[in-house]
């Protein structure tokens, strides 16, 4: 017990220094307190790969009610002036244990098969060679670029858009809505903040409403496969619950993207050896770096559960309604699921036990979107802009409690080819 608690009476989750660099606090956690409760937040940290897995596993016993709870509790004048704009998130995909669950994820599935995945992928090449020439001329004319605002912030965002069928978006003031909420449900920010954020996430929750309520049945989007959906009664959605099942999809599933491809673009320039063999084209490595990022750093850091009644976890006792934080960075780096866990090893045996996508009823339903929009983006970027290199080893970092990422990753050539350049 005297080991746990010099291992954590410091940990901040909100914490820079914890969000720059955490594995070592992580692996600390595994070790001496894998199921810990923290003061600060009232979270059960729940850190190793097993019982994390266990908890996926068991939705009867760790419900998903408190998926999308937000971690800072929300002023009452800020819950009054969300309620008056109609904000309301009911059960629908990552949050709902109920009998409406499967039903929903099949209508969001059959915008993701593997077959329109892959079609998917023409316009995810020509998005990263926009990006890549746009870097191009940045390069040329400044001598740095900016890989996040470039190639990873928006293409994410338009490729999702075009697989769900929806047209007529402002694409910026999308991402102003999708930051927001990101923040408003998983950041700590302080009451003036929250209302700034609360607004915003109203803004987008109403425009969702307005889209659901002119849907029609039929209509070859998104908007018209919720409005032709019946739940297990055959009563049709209510507006509430069709906005619902777009609110956090349009959000986690291009923002997670994004946060994806910056992370596999800071840690493969950051390797030249890494980067010179994606460059050369090396068959099948750009799909084996992105398996390896997901599960060193996931953009997905962390996900909830809640005890449904008392029970047992890692031979800790906890309480009914005990609310769990489980550390899905920290378990990709378990060594005793994988070995030399703190190394990057692309193509290792058993890459894929990692938990980024989660595991059981929930996994996530774009996991097979992400990877291959990951691995074309790697692999365009590499082998249009071989002589990259990091100008900002430590650059500023999305630091939510569920999501890590770098925010900027600006790139200039490489030494070498300045060299060459001189000559």
């Amino acid at each position: 017990m005297r080991a746990a608690d010099e291992v954590t009476s410091g940990l901040d989750l909100f914490d820079p220094g914890f969000v720059a660099r955490p594995d070592e606090p992580l692996a600390s956690l595994r070790e001496h307190a894998p199921v810990h409760h923290d003061p600060r937040t009232g979270l059960w940290l729940v850190s190793r790969h097993s019982d994390i897995r266990a908890v996926l596993a068991a939705p009867e016993t760790f419900h998903p009610d408190n998926a999308l709870t937000a971690v800072t509790p929300l002023p009452v004048p800020t819950l009054r002036m969300l309620a008056g704009a109609g904000f309301a998130l009911p059960p629908t995909l990552a949050n709902n244990g109920t009998d409406s669950h499967t039903g929903l994820r099949r209508v969001v599935a059959s915008f993701l098969t593997p077959a329109r995945v892959q079609h998917a992928m023409e316009l995810t090449s020509r998005l990263a060679a926009d990006g890549v020439e746009r870097a191009r001329q940045e390069l040329a004319e400044n001598g740095q670029c900016d890989l996040v605002e470039l190639i990873a912030r928006d293409l994410p965002c338009l490729v999702l858009l075009h697989l769900l069928g929806i047209g007529d978006v402002d694409l910026p003031v999308l991402k102003a809505w999708s930051k927001a909420s990101l923040e408003l449900f998983w950041g700590n920010p302080d009451p003036l903040r929250q209302r700034e954020l609360a607004e915003q996430a109203a803004e987008f929750h109403q425009w969702l409403a307005c889209r659901v309520r002119a849907a029609r049945p039929g209509q070859p989007d998104l908007f018209g496969a919720l409005a032709a959906h019946r739940k297990p009664s055959r009563r049709p959605l209510r507006v509430a619950e069709a906005v619902g099942v777009c609110y956090f999809l349009l959000i986690a599933g291009q923002e997670t993207t994004t946060q994806l491809l910056s992370t596999l673009l800071r840690r493969c320039v950051e390797r030249e050896d890494l980067w010179r063999g994606l460059s050369g084209g090396d068959a099948g490595l750009a799909a084996d770096c992105v398996e390896e990022v997901l599960r060193r750093e996931p953009p997905v850091i962390t996900w909830r559960r809640v005890t449904g009644d008392a029970t047992t976890l890692g031979g800790v006792e906890l309480p009914a309604r005990a609310q769990l934080l489980l550390m899905l960075a920290g378990s990709g780096s378990d060594p005793e699921v994988f070995t030399e866990p703190e190394n990057l090893c692309p193509g290792r045996p058993g890459a894929r036990r990692h938990l980024a996508f989660g595991h059981g009823r929930h996994f996530c339903l774009g996991a097979g979107l992400a990877r291959a929009e990951a691995a074309v983006v790697l692999d365009t970027v590499a082998r249009a802009l071989p002589d990259l290199r990091l100008l900002e080893p430590d650059p500023p970092m999305l630091g939510l409690l569920s999501f890590r990422a770098p925010t900027r990753l600006l790139v200039g050539h490489s030494r070498a080819y300045g060299r060459v350049q001189a000559r």
